[in-house]
């Protein structure tokens, strides 16, 4: 916990998930000014849009943030990358897609890197390329996953093995339970996106979080396993539709435009739920308040922290 907490410059092992085209200034400076490391996820915005976040996010906070760059996602690789490194951003987090070429070019202007991992393989390469900070995430989390569908449980604990740089949890992840487990598994810290979803500061409408708030265990569903690139979605009347229509038969590229970001935005900022989509991850079911972000990392280091002492008085009493 004290190695990413140092490294970062951060008062808690808390990292926001990014969220893609959904992601925004309010969020990410209050996860930041929390204790955590906001995150801004470029996902397939224009560079003017990411620029402006930053912008906005530095006179919100002046602590820490990162920015996720989706390497195979954003058609504006390059000009994202410009842009991160004129605004010296802090921490850059790289996903889907071969982090090595960027890497040393990040770490040149002192930044911190951040890879996200779904597999040893892809760990012990992020490493070797100089990254910082693996982020192993597991098939539990919410959005695009890996097709390789291993869990956090199981995850965490081999690329803890596997690597010698601080791995952080994603997947699964919403309380302070959750976060002492995966210290006790190993991880430095843990990486949150559906919990965040389900803040006072989170400007994502209201049915968005009422829907979270509503979700049972099972109130997830996984779509576009067919074409390779699956998601984890909230279950709601668009999710049902996109998986009636993979059973059918849908072709690739009518599946790839009703999950484009088109889609996700009508459902995250308009509650649309015929005509739109919102991520949600398998932790959903746990969650049932919305706090503020500062409440919430507060009562996740309280909670974590008593759980660790009450499993050491638990195993000391019973030597």
């Amino acid at each position: 916990m004290r190695d990413i907490c140092e490294l970062l410059t951060i008062r808690y092992p808390i990292i926001q998930g990014g969220m893609g085209n959904i992601s925004n200034a309010p969020l990410t400076a209050a996860v930041s000014e929390a204790g955590g490391l906001g995150t801004i996820g470029a996902g397939t915005m224009t560079p003017e849009e990411v620029e402006s976040i930053i912008i906005e996010t530095k006179e919100r906070t002046d602590r820490p943030f990162a920015v996720n760059i989706p390497l195979k996602v954003t058609p504006y690789l390059d000009e994202i990358v410009e842009i991160v490194l004129k605004h010296q951003v802090p921490c850059v987090s790289l996903s889907a897609g071969n982090p090595r070429p960027f890497i040393p070019v990040f770490k040149e202007k002192g930044m911190k890197v951040i890879t996200v991992s779904a597999s040893i393989r892809q760990g012990k390469k992020a490493e070797e390329a100089g990254a910082d900070i693996i982020v192993a995430e597991g098939y539990e989390a919410a959005g695009i996953n890996s097709n390789l569908e291993t869990t956090t449980l199981t995850l965490i604990p081999q690329m803890v093995q596997a690597v010698d740089i601080p791995v952080v949890a994603a997947g699964g992840i919403g309380d302070g339970k959750g976060l002492a487990a995966m210290l006790v598994l190993g991880a430095s810290g843990v990486q949150m996106g559906t919990r965040f979803i389900a803040t006072k500061e989170a400007p994502f409408h209201q049915a968005y979080k009422q829907k979270i708030l509503e979700a049972d265990d099972h109130g997830t569903v996984i779509v576009g396993r067919s074409y390779g690139q699956i998601r984890r979605l909230m279950k709601i009347p668009y999710a049902e539709m996109l998986l009636e229509e993979e059973k059918k038969g849908m072709e690739a590229e009518t599946y790839r435009d009703k999950t484009s970001e088109k889609h996700h935005r009508i459902g995250a900022l308009q509650g649309d739920f015929e005509q739109g989509f919102i991520n949600g991850g398998q932790i959903s079911g746990l969650i049932n308040h919305i706090p503020s972000v500062s409440e919430l990392m507060e009562q996740m280091m309280e909670e974590a922290r008593s759980q660790l002492e009450k499993q050491y008085f638990m195993w000391k009493d019973s030597r």
